[in-house]
């Protein structure tokens, strides 16, 4: 239908080891293919496959058809055969809309399949370079789902109804519904009557009940409308035709154009085309800016990404318009990107096939403040979005409710409206809050003024703070990307942490900086200064375990290095058990210790033990403390300490 496609492909009539009598249907065929003619086309052409004539040209041809009219049950087996009976004639464009027909009908499996040959096929293409950087999007849609209370809009029609758009105190929308009119016309596209805009609730006159817009119907199609904040023009879609006939372009192409009524003693009168139309390509479905400065839309122009691209212009003072910008590859694919729609928060919502979605047309959202395409495109998920065509969706940030088409099974017709509530908004922006302390590693004293900085992927400086009296810092990353968390202060080797891609919930990150140099001097602590693992025994033991083994290697090390070092081995123990025993036993860890060092060649005047039992707990498990073994660990422990 005509809010699928914005333009047709341009496909040769080369058929060969046919009959004269299914030439002759294939003639036919691709006259009404080239027309817009969909369903006759896909009839004729399925007539022909049916009586075993096949090309890859016909499978391409049938494929399409159904494509573009959302028959995606269809286009899937034509597709099929395309890629199994002539992989070399199947570009990478075929299988991707295999692997969208496929996604349609919930075979996901077999859908990535498709859509990895299709990124395989092609290096430049900008959903292939998604669909090679997005893992588990399906996760993520997930994410974003059940947001949405959905209800269905009690003016649907048997016919198709969509392209709602906020409209005085009611809507207006877009339908081929039959109105009682004496002449039908025909829109041989999709074989239904041409398109009318209609308004419910939008005035005293529409009250409860639907009609047509006055003064901007005609013979051909109406369709995709937006108010202007102050109510005096209205924007809309149509074909493009002049003095009452069709205005073709070079290839026999019908396009689409937006014009703009202005109101004259209230009503619709001043008809204008937008100067940016063409006959040579589509612009359409008009939305605007929430100052109403400027004109969004979807067109195929020149120098478009995809089959349908997002624009922007200008809307002047005088009501002229600027030059026509293209809203880049961040949001535009080489598929259809279509329906924009602006809210007052300034967050577009469009549908597009080109983004990893749930299968046909899905309604995508990003925020576009200050004039920024380059944010997260995310995926607003169910129960807006389904297996079908999602599209014209509008919401009001102020009273949280909205509006939606799809062409879902359960509607009325061939498209329904379906109103919603939004009961959770999409998150944009995620930010994640980090608090933490920044210390002296060797005496773990909190460092003041301490500065701790968020550094992008990039290496350039987001944002930066200082610690305060107590050696703390509180500050909040983007968690949408990487970042690097860095803490420095003159005299100290700056420390840095990475922090990944996250789901934002807040995190404590402590720093324990080293001075860029160390002077030991009595009464030292040696395993701090050379940042030793504490040297524990097990309960009740005083024999070296191999893990103090290799710490106690370290102060060895150092002890050959300064031949002029003399350490003392303090060692303790923890609080069970008697004073007198406790005591003891500490003096047996200090003799092991001094005795291990001893047999590894150090000198014994270098060396003095001494044990202090209990009475150096380094926590609160004294006695009658009720402690975990790990607590009780923390005190069984040998020090270095320096003598000279």
């Amino acid at each position: 239908m005509i809010k699928r496609v914005l333009i047709t492909l341009y496909i040769g009539l080369a058929f060969t080891g046919m009959g004269f009598a299914q030439e002759r249907l294939m003639t036919k065929a691709n006259e009404e293919y080239q027309s817009y003619s969909f369903r006759p086309a896909i009839d004729i052409y399925q007539k022909v496959l049916d009586k075993g004539y096949v090309s890859a040209d016909l499978l391409q041809r049938l494929g399409n058809a159904y494509y573009f009219t959302a028959k995606y049950d269809e286009a899937a087996k034509v597709f099929k055969r395309l890629v199994e009976e002539f992989p070399a004639e199947s570009g990478p464009e075929y299988y991707f809309r295999y692997g969208q027909t496929l996604k349609s009908l919930g075979q996901y499996d077999a859908s990535d399949e498709a859509l990895a040959r299709f990124a395989d096929l092609t290096s430049e293409d900008v959903r292939a370079f998604r669909l090679r950087n997005i893992e588990g999007y399906r996760e993520d849609i997930k994410k974003n789902s059940g947001r949405y209370e959905l209800a269905p809009f009690e003016y649907n029609s048997a016919y198709s109804d969509f392209a709602p758009a906020f409209y005085e105190k009611g809507l207006i929308f877009s339908s081929d519904r039959d109105t009682g009119n004496l002449a039908r016309y025909r829109h041989s596209w999709t074989s239904t009557d041409f398109l009318d805009l209609y308004k419910v609730n939008a005035d005293s006159v529409s009250q409860n009940k639907v009609v047509k817009v006055e003064g901007v119907n005609s013979r051909m199609h109406e369709s995709t409308s937006v108010l202007s904040p102050d109510g005096n023009s209205l924007y809309f879609t149509r074909n493009n035709f002049k003095e009452g006939k069709y205005v073709r372009d070079e290839e026999g192409f019908v396009r689409l154009k937006i014009f703009r009524a202005t109101k004259e003693d209230g009503q619709w009168a001043i008809l204008e085309e937008l100067p940016f139309n063409s006959d040579a390509y589509s612009v359409a479905h008009p939305s605007l800016g929430p100052d109403g400065k400027t004109l969004y839309f979807a067109s195929d122009m020149p120098g478009s990404l995809g089959q349908s691209d997002l624009y922007k212009v200008a809307i002047n003072k005088d009501g002229t318009f600027g030059t026509p910008i293209n809203l880049g590859n961040n949001i535009n694919t080489e598929a259809r990107e279509t329906f924009p729609f602006v809210t007052s928060e300034e967050i577009l919502y469009f549908s597009s096939d080109g983004h990893p979605g749930l299968g046909g047309l899905d309604v995508f959202a990003t925020k576009i403040k200050r004039e920024d395409y380059q944010g997260p495109i995310l995926n607003v998920g169910e129960a807006v979005n389904s297996k079908f065509d999602d599209f014209s969706f509008i919401f009001s940030e102020e009273t949280r409710k909205g509006y939606f088409a799809s062409n879902r099974e359960g509607g009325m017709g061939q498209d329904d409206i379906y109103s919603f509530l939004e009961t959770r908004p999409l998150v944009f922006e995620c930010i994640q809050p980090i608090t933490g302390t920044v210390r002296d590693k060797i005496s773990n004293q909190e460092l003041v003024g301490a500065t701790v900085k968020v550094i992008d992927e990039k290496n350039e400086e987001v944002l930066s703070t200082f610690t305060d009296s107590e050696g703390e810092y509180t500050l909040s990353c983007d968690c949408n990307q990487g970042n690097f968390i860095r803490a420095a202060m003159e005299g100290y080797i700056p420390a840095e942490e990475y922090l990944g891609v996250s789901d934002g919930k807040p995190r404590v990150m402590d720093f324990y900086l080293e001075r860029e140099t160390v002077t030991a001097g009595f009464g030292d602590d040696l395993a701090k200064l050379l940042q030793l693992s504490t040297i524990y025994f097990d309960f009740d033991k005083y024999n070296i375990r191999p893990d103090a083994e290799v710490e106690i290697q370290k102060v060895i090390a150092a002890m050959e290095k300064y031949p002029s070092l003399k350490i003392k081995a303090n060692s303790h123990t923890d609080s069970r058990g008697p004073d007198a025993y406790n005591l003891w036993l500490s003096q047996k860890r200090a003799d092991a210790t001094v005795a291990y060092m001893i047999s590894k060649g150090i000198s014994a005047d270098r060396l003095v033990g001494e044990g202090y039992g209990e009475s150096r707990l380094v926590n609160e498990c004294d006695d009658g403390v009720r402690c975990t073994s790990e607590q009780h660990q923390r005190n069984r422990r040998s020090e270095f300490i320096i003598l000279e």
